[in-house]
């Protein structure tokens, strides 16, 4: 018989499928899995249960959101385990798996990993520390990590957005330069994202058709600091019709990104919080995970 970790954190999102749990053990009981069950009981929990639980197992599954996916990603790496992971989306936002048009229903989630295949996955790796879709810094990626649990279970997306509107009056313009594969960029960025992932925060979408979430590269999206009204307009205008490539913005793939900061600022990797000064080396680490799907 297969082994399965599954690891389950309770508070995630609206709970919806804490009320299905039993269900989801059995589809992989009946798909042949006995399976092991952690309940998390805070933040890096799932990092411990994972590095604890997970060697020798066949298969590790989270449920929970994206934050949960990260602390499990980061336990495998840390570990240096390769093992393929079933994810089940239950946060609030689920940028990751909206990406992979992964189901929202744990039900419908469950019995896709059940029936599905591995497929290899992108990391990346942000000085020490791992992210499976975005590092980002600027307008709103506070508000990723700042806004209650509560409030996003209550909202959504619109947490996020209304996170950020409030923080607008605090945002300072970021002097950054960045090397993307030896190209340099350099100027007052708004906004800034290294990312494998067609969603962010639920803010901006980018093109599926140019996102490869398994080819060895990062999408980058830098926004310029809006010195007027008409600006302020043509980032909002750019965004809508995804058209990123344009005077307030830069888009690029890259495969290593170095990052260099004039002083302190704070990063959102995968809406968890995360400090970066001076120098930063954030790299793709190509075919990392198999994920289930």
């Amino acid at each position: 018989m297969k082994t399965m970790l599954f690891i389950l954190n309770p508070m995630a999102g609206t709970k919806k499928a804490n009320k299905v749990l039993a269900d989801i053990l059995a589809v992989f009981n009946r798909a042949g899995y006995r399976v092991q069950t952690y309940v998390t009981a805070g933040p890096q929990d799932a990092i411990s249960a994972v590095k604890a639980f997970a060697p020798g197992m066949d298969a590790v599954v989270c449920c929970g959101g994206d934050g949960t996916l990260n602390e499990t990603l980061t336990g495998m790496l840390d570990a240096g385990l390769i093992i393929p992971i079933g994810y089940i989306p239950a946060g609030s936002t689920n940028d990751f798996a909206n990406s992979l048009g992964l189901p929202s229903d744990p039900l419908t989630a469950a019995r896709l990993i059940a029936e599905g295949t591995p497929q290899q996955l992108d990391v990346g790796k942000f000085g020490d520390r791992y992210f499976s879709y975005v590092a980002s810094f600027g307008a709103f990626t506070r508000a990723s990590y700042a806004t209650s649990q509560n409030i996003k279970n209550a909202l959504g997306h619109t947490a996020y957005l209304l996170g950020g509107i409030q923080e607008l009056s605090q945002i300072r313009k970021t002097k950054v330069r960045l090397e993307l594969d030896g190209e340099a960029v350099e100027d007052d960025y708004l906004f800034g994202a290294i990312c494998n992932s067609t969603s962010l925060g639920g803010i901006l979408t980018l093109d599926p058709h140019q996102v490869d979430m398994g080819d060895g590269l990062f999408e980058v999206l830098l926004v310029r600091a809006p010195q007027s009204l008409t600006e302020i307009t043509e980032c909002i205008m750019a965004v809508q019709k995804q058209q990123y490539n344009c005077r307030m913005m830069t888009f690029r793939s890259a495969r290593e990104v170095n990052v260099f900061i004039d002083g302190d600022i704070f990063w959102s990797l995968d809406g968890e919080k995360a400090e970066g000064q001076g120098f930063l080396q954030i790299k793709n680490l190509h075919h990392a995970i198999e994920l289930i799907k």
